[in-house]
């Protein structure tokens, strides 16, 4: 599960086991995947056989989905009327299809976790207006923001595409965002201004 849309950071909030934390970071590192689809549509994304099918909204990540046992993928977002909360992301390691009781229930459940994650972001806000710091998630994606905006600094370029420098740079050196972000702030790596 994933906050997703808003005015707060896109971010993992829990993943049920180290596959499926591993699909949120691919996507997020590649910036393509259904994970994207369903945020930009706000409807899910149901795909049962998932490895059988090219996808030419997001080819990188499906090539990169071989790599995984995975073989279905069903992606909710997480919306509150016009409000847009969140992603909750399921795999299956065998294909098949949700029959409609299966996706009634999905649906019923993802809007159960829309109001949960909207309750914990907003006691999160809270805290923080109250200088109470919360305990940070291993998930967190705080160290990605941050590099983000070093690099903007750096190269004097906008967020969105101080993002893509550090997705581009993670990509053609075979490592994930996370790391390279972590080389960021750590100042091992630092990027040149644009001309």
């Amino acid at each position: 599960m994933s906050v997703f849309g808003g005015t707060v950071p896109e971010t993992v909030v829990c993943a049920t086991d180290g596959l499926a934390a591993r699909l949120d970071e691919l996507q997020f590192d590649l910036g393509e995947g259904p994970r994207w689809e369903a945020a930009r549509t706000r409807r899910p994304v149901l795909e049962p056989r998932i490895r059988e099918v090219a996808h030419p909204l997001w080819p990188v990540f499906h090539t990169a989905l071989m790599d995984t046992a995975v073989e279905a993928l069903y992606v909710f977002p997480l919306t509150l009327g016009a409000l847009d909360v969140g992603i909750v992301e399921l795999y299956s390691r065998t294909p098949g299809v949700l029959d409609r009781t299966d996706q009634a229930k999905a649906l019923v459940l993802a809007n159960e976790t829309a109001w949960n994650l909207l309750d914990r972001l907003l006691r999160v806000q809270e805290a923080a207006s109250e200088a109470v710091t919360p305990t940070a998630s291993p998930l967190s994606r705080r160290e990605i923001h941050q590099a983000t905006g070093m690099v903007l600094v750096q190269m004097n370029v906008t967020p969105t595409d101080a993002l893509l420098v550090l997705r581009a740079h993670a990509f053609s050196h075979g490592k994930t965002v996370r790391a390279i972000a972590g080389d960021v702030v750590a100042r091992r790596l630092e990027f040149s201004p644009v001309d």
